[in-house]
């Protein structure tokens, strides 16, 4: 999770297998929506997953502290979201860090000051802005506060938390995705949708439908 809100149309296969983005239609949609967000355009890329890095949640403290000193009242929640928040899954080594904002859209609140903190923009689009470090290894998400985002990845988060089978499911479908090749990692995680659409129906079905608890 994480990327950008872009969906193509393909799904998860009979054999269990889960589509990527096919056609010149397809592709050509995705591009088109890319090139609009993305600030220095789409970046080819070998998807590297790896074991689960104990270390992952001090990563994460640290760049909260890092971007609580940068924002001061101007953030709500810090969440350390994805799979380098979930013990023992695999992942990419990128921490995803949530950060609810109370105006996202007037950016001279914080832009400046998570720059001059050490970040670089890298998504720009409505309700949602993502900066990230220069070695790319540090993802930060900033979102409206009290957005259908926020609850959507914390509530992923905490299901895959608490769900080995659910978790195994995602491990599996990751690690089989990392092994082609992706022409920009937004691929990439557009071909884990069908997947995470059908772990958070489960999330919802049995918690009895949305939540706004967080984690």
């Amino acid at each position: 999770m994480g990327a950008p809100r872009v969906r193509a149309l393909r799904g998860r296969r009979d054999d269990g297998r889960v589509d990527a983005v096919n056609g010149p239609g397809e592709r050509g949609a995705l591009d088109a929506t890319l090139d609009e967000i993305l600030v220095g355009g789409r970046e080819p890329v070998t998807i590297r997953v790896v074991a689960y890095d104990p270390s992952w949640p001090d990563r994460f403290e640290a760049e909260r502290l890092r971007l609580r000193s940068a924002l001061g009242g101007r953030v709500g929640r810090i969440e350390h979201m994805g799979s380098t928040a979930v013990p023992g899954l695999a992942a990419k080594p990128i921490v995803d860090i949530l950060v609810e904002i109370n105006d996202i859209e007037d950016e001279s609140s914080y832009v400046g000051a998570l720059q001059a903190a050490g970040y670089q923009i890298r998504v720009r689009e409505p309700g949602h802005r993502m900066f990230r470090t220069p070695a790319r290894d540090v993802h930060v998400h900033l979102w409206p506060n009290g957005s259908d985002e926020v609850y959507r990845h914390i509530a992923f988060r905490d299901w895959l938390r608490a769900h080995p089978p659910d978790r195994r499911l995602y491990e599996q479908t990751k690690q089989q995705l990392a092994s082609r090749s992706w022409p920009d990692m937004n691929y990439y995680a557009e071909a884990k949708t069908p997947v995470i659409d059908e772990i958070m129906a489960r999330a919802r079905t049995a918690g009895g439908g949305r939540s706004r608890r967080g984690g």
